[in-house]
């Protein structure tokens, strides 16, 4: 399955062993300096890494090279709404047809909504950042974009996040669409993603979503019934995986590869990354394993 990409479907731990050989007459063993600690090598073409409490690098490759971001995407799609004025995440949104054609004919990642069913914006947050739906982030567009007609509403929000790219100063983001599924002119960087998702993570439902492995969302039918909806398990393997991971997002495709915005606390501190355009699922989560590794290790 593709998460927000049109086409194909598509841990280490750190440990350090000291011999007792190893150890001085004296028994003196210090911790190396931070500045010392070596930095990893990652199969991704682009990765970064920050102090997420003074946005300090950490680490940089390719960081401010322009690449597709997949369905990394969504990170800001939830960004805007969250930042829509007088925003109620129980009102309810109607599930149209559109969004479950528009999924099907694109083979993109779904949440599996139900034409018709009412799902309040909450759910469809859910559904947007654990199962990468495409569908939810249709009808997050169509609900928070201003127009008279569904594209005029749809352009209008995928202008909202160019605006919010634009007001965080980053310079080599630009999406043409709401989900990842890009025009041609969807783009971002490691350093511009990681900024995004660190914005993102300063509202609380943001973060409370974006940690949650598993969601089931109970729907409201045509008919006036609940519906319990199948489980959404969160795509991204790192809060399983990893101690102290909390977020962000996955995303895959033909040309973005397999990319993945990540963050963990550990001891106080937060660290926050992105690897873009890796070799698979697993060497995507391996690469930000060492990168967070590496960064904790720097933090001391």
């Amino acid at each position: 399955m593709i998460t927000g990409i049109k086409g194909t479907r598509f841990r280490r731990a750190a440990a350090v062993a000291v011999t007792s050989g190893a150890l001085l007459a004296t028994g003196a063993l210090t911790a190396a300096p931070a500045q010392a600690v070596t930095a990893p090598t990652i199969v991704a073409k682009g990765g970064y890494l920050m102090n997420n409490a003074n946005a300090a690098s950490l680490y940089t490759k390719k960081a401010d090279t322009r690449l597709s971001t997949g369905s990394t995407t969504k990170i800001m799609t939830a960004k805007v709404v969250l930042a829509q004025s007088n925003l109620n995440l129980d009102a309810k949104v109607t599930i149209q047809k559109v969004y479950s054609d528009y999924v099907v004919a694109n083979n993109a990642s779904q949440a599996h909504l139900i034409v018709g069913d009412k799902v309040t914006v909450r759910q469809l947050l859910y559904g947007l950042m654990l199962p990468s739906g495409c569908d939810a982030a249709y009808a997050l567009a169509d609900k928070y974009g201003t127009g008279t007609t569904r594209a005029k509403r749809v352009a209008n929000f995928i202008s909202k996040m160019n605006t919010a790219a634009k007001n965080l100063h980053l310079t080599n983001t630009h999406f043409d669409s709401f989900d990842g599924i890009g025009n041609g002119n969807n783009y971002s960087t490691p350093r511009d993603l990681t900024k995004i998702a660190s914005s993102a993570m300063k509202n609380s439902t943001f973060r409370t979503v974006v940690k949650t492995k598993k969601y089931t969302a109970k729907t409201i039918t045509k008919t006036g019934s609940t519906r319990t909806m199948g489980a959404w398990t969160n795509t991204n393997t790192l809060l399983s995986s990893y101690s102290g991971a909390i977020g962000v997002k996955t995303g895959s495709g033909p040309e973005a590869k397999y990319c993945l915005v990540f963050a963990a606390t550990r001891n106080g501190k937060t660290v926050i990354g992105t690897v873009l355009a890796s070799s698979s699922v697993t060497q995507r989560a391996t690469d930000a394993t060492k990168l967070l590794n590496y960064g904790f290790a720097r933090l001391g």
